[in-house]
């Protein structure tokens, strides 16, 4: 017969899905059982060290990082909250489970080190190069248009999720690279406050974690965010089928993302399947699309930045700023890039809500995979 404290221990210990958890991280996650979380994505303080403001050559005052969670007394300060949190994240972390934490040049290598110091296993770097990053005002550095994410094991040898192949259907077909190009948030993906002001300094794009747990989870796994922010981690979990805990101490950040993720509908169970095979999936002309009626002639597609527009055509082609061709022509020639990836470039409008068009290649997908499994 349990006793009645191990039943209660019991159901204190219970995991908290898809809840934003009140407190500092490092206390809360050392509170959580052991061994109990798929992925962490973590966006910690960056402690930029900014002296004093920021300003536009026309004066006008940038909406930098300057909120008491960024300052820290010094490096040491910043190097014994880096190695308090990265212990409690590891504790938590399943054998097979794996981090990705993302930082600029200001902490990401004092990050890296402390990853290694703890057993943790490099698995790779990534660069997210902003397509459109913020310009440096004074003139005296160069423009800093990336950030770089650590993904890691939890430790050498371990098994940890890669979906190979669904990476590569998102890349058109070639392998991921280690260098992602997407925009910073912008437009109506950023969230703003009641003022009208950003509602956080740093917010990430969907576009980001989309990618991060489409390659690293699957369906119904469960992942962690100790700096949650506005909540762009919980609402692509929950767009995609995952499970999320966030933890976040700002009241302001908790009640706009509390808001933000009763807004979100996940995807249904054919559109959040992934890519599995290491053969290559049916190709899907965007034409399929028009044809069946899953978009119509006329319609307006939009970039994830919402900077730019295009018509579709009945021919499945695109129109915009006098620019025609295929999904991919046109969205490299409106961003004046070599190459663009139209599936994930291109977003139509839903119930308020940008959904990318590679959602509705995913459905033909496999509507056509459910067709090969029938019998004649």
């Amino acid at each position: 017969m349990t006793k009645p404290d191990t039943k209660a221990r019991a159901s204190a210990r219970q995991l908290p899905l898809n809840q934003i958890l009140a407190g500092d991280c490092i206390e809360i996650m050392n509170t959580l059982p052991e061994s109990s979380v798929d992925l962490i994505f973590a966006d910690p303080p960056y402690n930029l060290q900014l002296k004093g403001e920021l300003h536009r050559p026309d004066n006008s005052r940038v909406d930098a990082v300057d909120d008491h969670w960024d300052q820290f007394s010094g490096f040491a300060a910043y190097d014994g909250f880096t190695r308090d949190w990265l212990a409690a994240a590891r504790r938590v972390l399943k054998p097979n489970g794996a981090i990705w934490v993302i930082g600029s040049y200001h902490n990401i290598f004092r990050v890296g080190a402390e990853l290694q110091n703890q057993g943790y296993w490099i698995l790779n770097d990534v660069i997210w190069r902003k397509a459109n990053p913020m310009p440096n005002f004074r003139g005296k550095r160069l423009t800093n248009a990336h950030e770089t994410m650590i993904w890691a094991s939890k430790s050498e040898g371990a098994k940890y999720t890669f979906n190979y192949e669904a990476l590569k259907s998102l890349n058109e077909g070639v392998q991921m690279r280690s260098d992602w190009v997407l925009p910073i948030c912008t437009g109506g993906e950023r969230l703003k406050d009641e003022d009208g002001a950003k509602a956080h300094p740093t917010q990430k794009p969907e576009s980001l974690l989309h990618r991060v747990l489409v390659g690293s989870t699957n369906p119904g796994d469960l992942v962690l965010d100790p700096f949650f922010g506005t909540g762009t981690t919980g609402a692509v979990a929950k767009m995609l089928g995952r499970d999320f805990i966030g933890i976040e101490r700002e009241e302001a950040y908790r009640k706009v993302a509390e808001k933000r993720i009763a807004r979100i509908r996940r995807f249904d169970g054919d559109a959040i399947a992934t890519t599995r095979a290491k053969r290559a999936e049916p190709r899907v002309p965007f034409g399929q699309v028009i044809e069946r009626g899953m978009l119509r002639p006329g319609e307006e597609l939009y970039s994830m930045n919402s900077r730019h527009k295009a018509k579709v055509r009945a021919d499945g082609s695109l129109i915009g700023n006098d620019v025609k061709g295929s999904i991919h022509q046109v969205g490299a020639a409106l961003e004046g890039a070599p190459s663009c990836n139209g599936w994930t470039y291109w977003h139509f409008r839903r119930e308020g809500r940008m959904v990318p068009i590679d959602i509705l290649r995913q459905q033909i997908r496999a509507e056509m995979q459910a067709d090969e499994g029938r019998p004649n």
